[in-house]
């Protein structure tokens, strides 16, 4: 059975998306903790602004948009953090030996150097 969630909120084409690669690695991650979710929020930090902040949870909490990434991964977005995130690739790359999950906000007009935090207009 398959459930729809609708959120007058999350407007065709404003969704954060997850590419292939970070489903694979947040699956995987998710694996240990069966029938949790992955939630993106923010928080206000670094030297530009906000930062974001990824957390397995046992559930959404209200006011979460819910993206059903694939069938092992469903993705909740805080209220407060959908404007800052909103049409946002959440990607996951190998540099090296090490894997970093990148945030492509078309929202983020500038971002520090470390890339940390990030700010909007």
């Amino acid at each position: 059975m398959n459930v729809e969630i609708f959120n007058p909120e999350n407007r065709q084409g404003d969704a954060v998306t997850l590419t292939k690669a970070a489903i694979k690695y947040f699956e995987g991650k998710l694996a240990e903790h069966p029938g949790h979710l992955l939630r993106l929020s923010s928080k206000v930090s670094g030297c530009t602004g906000y930062s974001y902040v990824l957390d397995v949870a046992k559930q959404p909490e209200d006011g979460d948009t819910r993206i059903e990434a694939s069938d092992k991964l469903t993705l909740t977005i805080a209220a407060k953090t959908m404007d800052l995130v909103r049409n946002t690739e959440i990607d996951y790359v190998k540099e090296g030996v090490n894997g970093v999950v990148r945030f492509n906000n078309p929202n983020a007009v500038n971002e520090c150097g470390c890339g940390e935090s990030f700010n909007v207009s």
